[in-house]
């Protein structure tokens, strides 16, 4: 029992990993909050329900609710960010929010308020190990953002996009004196956002074969408590405090009841960050400006 509620757990983190590292990768590099990337992670389930509706394989259903989420975080970079990017950095982020709650509005009038479920017998092939059950899909989800986060750290570290993006989060003025293209590295930090974002609302809607116009307002906040806990600025700090969140939250429904999970994550949330307000992967407390 107890390590079949790891295995719960770490697939729920997994998710709120990559979530996690979308609205880090955008507030690291630019100092701005998305709101928008929750309801994005909803619009890639919505696509992927879509997709596999129509008898398309997994592969498929991934790369659709990917696109999509990334065409429209491109295009809340063109409407709700580049107009304001000179703004106070309180006015992007509540555009981002007005716009989240748009897209919310519409996917409720195109598939409605009530859940969409998949029969439940789709994915449910599982394997056992020794005395845990692993669901097929499950080793997807962690096999998928194993993949999507490694792709990620390649492309931050290891190339010339990763190399302008660190470079702008250090410091745009001077990125531009060296000749970055600040405009097109925000909306590189755009796209991949919406890819992971995306990505994450395939894989867990299709996890649980069910989905609501309204997952992504919960999913949302989980991980932007991840991204708070990593450290805000620090784009992989979402890989320590994803897992320990899922876990944590699997947990306290498993033994304490779904009634006190969110007291207990987001009560964790706020002690970590009273004796370590920089984050688990941040560096001192003076350490606040925008790493990548």
């Amino acid at each position: 029992m107890l390590l079949q509620q790891l295995v719960n757990g770490l697939t729920l983190g997994a998710v709120y990993t990559l979530i996690a590292l979308a609205f880090s990768l955008v507030m690291g590099i630019l100092s701005v909050l998305n709101l928008a990337i929750g309801e994005l992670f909803m619009l890639g389930g919505y696509i992927g329900f879509a997709v596999i509706a129509m008898h398309f394989p997994l592969p498929v259903a991934l790369a659709a609710g990917m696109a999509g989420a990334a065409i429209l975080s491109v295009v809340i970079q063109k409407v709700a960010y580049e107009p304001l990017r000179d703004a106070p950095l309180v006015t992007p982020m509540l555009s981002t929010l007005g716009f989240s709650i748009i897209l919310q509005n519409v996917v409720t009038n195109v598939w409605g308020s009530d859940p969409l479920q998949l029969p439940s017998e789709m994915f449910d092939n599982r394997v056992a190990l020794g005395s845990v059950d692993i669901g097929v899909m499950q080793l997807v989800v962690v096999g998928a953002t194993v993949a999507l986060v490694a792709i990620v750290a390649y492309i931050v570290q290891q190339t010339s996009v990763g190399r302008a993006l660190r470079a702008v989060a250090e410091s745009r003025e001077v990125a531009r004196l060296l000749g970055v293209s600040v405009n097109r590295v925000t909306l590189v930090a755009f796209l991949i956002s919406g890819l992971l974002a995306g990505a994450a609302g395939v894989l867990i809607s299709l996890h649980y074969a069910a989905i609501t116009p309204y997952i992504g307002v919960d999913i949302g906040l989980k991980a932007i408590a991840v991204m708070v806990i990593g450290g805000t600025t620090r784009v992989f700090g979402a890989l320590i405090a994803g897992p320990l969140i899922g876990i944590v939250e699997v947990f306290t429904i498993a033994y304490g009841g779904s009634q006190i999970r969110d007291l207990v994550v987001y009560g964790l949330m706020i002690l970590i960050l009273l004796l370590r307000p920089q984050g688990l992967l941040g560096g001192s407390r003076q350490d606040v400006g925008p790493r990548v």
